[in-house]
Order: C-alpha cells, then sequence, then structure tokens
C-alpha cells in the first residue's frame, strides 16, 4: 500500500466525517429552533394576558386614543363619569375573571350544556357580588363633583337667559344672573346636588351592563376554546407536525464515498 494511496483514502475518510458533523450540527440546530418556534407558539396560543389588559383598562374607564405617531394606546379617561368602578371594585372584578381566563379553563374538556351552565353561574354571582358591595365596588360621585355639575348648568342657564334678555333689549351680565338663578334654588341646594348624583349614578349603571357583556363574552369565548377539548386537540396537531418536521433532517448532496476516487 503505497503513501498516495493512504493519503487519498485519509481525505475521503476526513471528508466523510466532516459530512457527517455537518449534517449532526445542522439537525440538533434544526430541532433546537423547532423546539423553541413549538415553545412560543404555545404559550402564545395560551397567553391570556391581552384578554386580561384589555378588560382591565375598560373596568377602569380608559379608551383606545391615537398617539402623536398614529399608533392606538389606552388613554386616561377625560371625564369622571367614565369612571363606573372604584379601586376595589375593579381589583375584585379582576380577580373574579383571572379565576376564568387562565390555562386551566383552555384545556379543558367542555360540553355543550357545562358552558352554558357555568357561563349562566358565573354571570350571576359576579352580578351579585357587585350589588351586595355597591357602596364599595361603584365610583360615587363626591359633593364637589356634584356642586361643579350644578354650576356648570347654571352658567349654561345664565348665558342663555342672558342672550334672551338682549333680544328684549335688556341689559345683564352674565354674573348677575347667575346669581339669581342660584338664588332662585337657594332653599333646594341640597336636594339639586342629591339629584345631580342620583343622575350620575344611573350613567354609571347604564355603562356596567355594557362591561359586564363585553365580560361575559369574554370568558364565553374562553370556554368555547375548552369545548370538547379542542385547545388541547389543537396543541396535539401543532405539536404533532413539529415533531413530524423535526424527524426529517435536511438532506446534503453526497461528496463522494470512500472508494469514490477509484472510479475517476
Amino acid at each position: 500500500m503505497n503513501d498516495e494511496y493512504i493519503t487519498q483514502l485519509q481525505n475521503e475518510l476526513d471528508r466523510a466525517r466532516l459530512n457527517t458533523d455537518r449534517e449532526t450540527l445542522s439537525r440538533n440546530q434544526q430541532d433546537a429552533f423547532i423546539e423553541k418556534e413549538e415553545r412560543s407558539m404555545v404559550k402564545e396560543q395560551l397567553d391570556l394576558s391581552d384578554q386580561l389588559t384589555r378588560i382591565d383598562y375598560l373596568l377602569k374607564g380608559y379608551s383606545l386614543q391615537p398617539n402623536k405617531d398614529g399608533e392606538l394606546v389606552w388613554t386616561e379617561p377625560i371625564a369622571e363619569e367614565m369612571k363606573v368602578f372604584s379601586d376595589y371594585g375593579i381589583q375584585m372584578i379582576m380577580n373574579t375573571i383571572c379565576f376564568y381566563l387562565n390555562q386551566n379553563t383552555l384545556l379543558s374538556n367542555y360540553k355543550e350544556e357545562e358552558i352554558r351552565h357555568k357561563m349562566l353561574e358565573f354571570t350571576r354571582e359576579l352580578i351579585f357580588a357587585v350589588f351586595t358591595n355597591y357602596e364599595k365596588v361603584f365610583k360615587y360621585p363626591t359633593v364637589d363633583d356634584c356642586i361643579n355639575v350644578l354650576k356648570a348648568r347654571l352658567h349654561r342657564k345664565a348665558a342663555i337667559t342672558k342672550y334672551a334678555n338682549e333680544l328684549k333689549g335688556i341689559v345683564l351680565s352674565e354674573e348677575e344672573i347667575f346669581q339669581a338663578k342660584i338664588n332662585e334654588i337657594e332653599d333646594k341646594i341640597e336636594s339639586e346636588i342629591e339629584k345631580i348624583k342620583q343622575s350620575i349614578i344611573k350613567e354609571k349603571l347604564k355603562r356596567f351592563s355594557l362591561l359586564i357583556r363585553v365580560i361575559q363574552d369574554t370568558v364565553h369565548s374562553t370556554y368555547q376554546r375548552a369545548w370538547n377539548g379542542q385547545e388541547r386537540a389543537s396543541l396535539r396537531q401543532h405539536m404533532t407536525i413539529s415533531e413530524s418536521k423535526g424527524n426529517n433532517p435536511q438532506q446534503y448532496p453526497k461528496q463522494g464515498g470512500i472508494f469514490n476516487w477509484g472510479k475517476k
């Protein structure tokens, strides 16, 4: 066996070993990528943080408004009337919702009748909990809030009366008219403030009904994903596809066998 044959044989072995190492490295990288992608997919599919964040902002009376870049961002309410719940009420409702909007619910297996029953119980118990603690749950207007509303109403009335007087040729300042309006209700100021308070509360209750519907629909959507174990089946399907891809390693073109030189 001459030196040239040994050298050529050694080169073929080194090339074969290099190809094997390259395929192994590629397969490991591919498996690692698939595993990372799979974990990311599962995490994203089971992540309900966006829904919980949205509900939290809505309970606080926030709204989506465009910023200077045109992107929609959650913005604090500009009117106190938009704040339906107190801090206590927001926390109580969010704590309740978190018991339902979670991975345990998503990965369960419920029949349609079970979902209907659970939704009925959830809605009933949530409304009952809110109204049995309504004095702490709702954000009631303060006396100053009611006074400011009363002043705004009287100023509007004064402005209208001033304009009407000017049409008749009567000249009175808006401040004079405003003071006259106050004198008219001097003996009824307390009752007027109470009326304003009740009016504000009624408006909050209207928004409460809407918010409860939003919460109910969100929880219902979560249960629907668990209908007949659909979420679990979907995850299993994704994992099966990922495993199939992982078991099909990338093929590289052959560079020649050990005895390829003999065919030249």
